[in-house]
């Protein structure tokens, strides 16, 4: 339904209404900084008793916790309308609101994925030092129910991350410098502009190039910066008219990736099976060949049928490199793949570059 729906465009109005009026299942991921109901009480002062930039605008304020309830479960039932049956939502709280709302969407269907802690290498300090500074967010990554096939960039994540597996974890720092939008008298245009490194990493870890993204808090604009940047589709929903103007200014100087290229990402997972003893059919290892892991601490044996046979203290081990790697290391699973390595010019070189050499040639 994608092509009945306008995209890369702010829509200015009541977001709740505004989304129950897009089509259903429309867009494949919903990024939703809602207001965080902070409860403030009375300007919070510096010790040199400076007023710290906080949050005060009307539309952070409401009634009670119930008022509050009532909005939240109207926004992210009108977002689940929209979102595709595979499709995601990220919601991005403190502990103001953060559990509500986790609670709340629970409730509507939605299947909670992961809770990541955003930690701010910069974070604002406890100017009272009557609790600890907080340094975090929280961000709720949810599909739309349980069953949906929803889409997960596992090997850029772990690309970013020096080839590690992303955990929950991020430790990113605030909106600063040139990148905090400011007014005419040099105050921030928004206090609560989240940084586009934070946003990088949602899109690219969530979403494919063409995909639609909607924000129906869109603020300044962050999310159509990153989602312009990254080729994605956007669709920003936003009350208040000159955030709605300052977005707009911002993101027409955006430059999208000049090579689209460049934005596909790795998946190992889809790419074409190749059955260990195809190497050994092709020459590419021949049987006795010895293998071992990167610190040679592990020795194995290729055999002629595409199995391995090792031994060690436990005794002697045979069946397919997953198997054995296992069993050497007494693990319940391993990759085989990244694991074994086979002697090349002089150094160790993982048996998973002969495999990409067979799965180029096939393409």
């Amino acid at each position: 339904m994608n092509e009945k729906l306008a995209t890369n465009r702010i829509l200015v109005g009541d977001c709740v209404q505004l989304m129950r009026d897009m089509p259903a299942g429309s867009v494949d991921v919903v990024f939703a900084d809602p207001p965080y109901n902070l409860q403030l009480n009375g300007d919070l002062m510096r010790p040199n008793h400076t007023r710290v930039d906080g949050v005060d605008e009307d539309w952070d304020r409401f009634q009670d916790f119930q008022s509050y309830d009532r909005f939240t479960r109207d926004w992210l039932d009108a977002a689940r309308h929209t979102l595709k049956d595979d499709g995601t939502l990220w919601v991005i709280g403190s502990y103001h609101n953060i559990f509500r709302v986790g609670a709340i969407l629970q409730d509507l269907g939605y299947w909670v994925l992961n809770d990541i802690i955003w930690r701010k290498s910069n974070p604002m300090p406890n100017f009272k030092g009557r609790r600890f500074a907080n340094a975090h967010e929280t961000l709720i990554w949810a599909s739309k129910s349980k069953d949906s096939k929803y889409y997960f960039a596992y090997e850029a994540m772990k690309a970013l991350n020096e080839d590690l597996q992303m955990r929950s974890d991020w430790t990113l720092p605030l909106c600063t410098g040139g990148e905090r939008l400011r007014d005419e008298t040099g105050q921030k245009a928004h206090p609560t502009q989240k940084p586009e490194s934070l946003l990088f990493r949602v899109l690219m870890s969530s979403t494919k190039v063409g995909d639609t993204v909607l924000d129906p808090f869109f603020g300044t604009g962050t999310t159509g910066a990153v989602a312009k940047r990254l080729r994605r589709k956007w669709i920003g929903i936003e009350r208040e008219h000159e955030y709605a103007r300052l977005a707009n200014e911002r993101i027409a100087q955006v430059e999208e990736v000049a090579e689209p290229e460049l934005l596909e990402v790795t998946n190992k997972r889809s790419q074409p099976r190749v059955p260990f003893g195809n190497l050994i059919e092709r020459g590419f290892l021949k049987p006795g060949t010895m293998l071992f892991d990167n610190r040679r601490r592990h020795i194995a044996k290729v055999r002629a049928d595409g199995t391995l046979v090792a031994q060690n203290h436990l005794g002697e081990h045979k069946g397919s490199i997953h198997q054995v790697g296992a069993a050497m290391q007494g693990l319940p699973a391993c990759n085989g793949w990244t694991f074994w390595h086979f002697q090349r010019e002089g150094a160790l070189a993982p048996i998973d570059v002969l495999r990409q050499q067979v799965i180029s040639e096939k393409h």
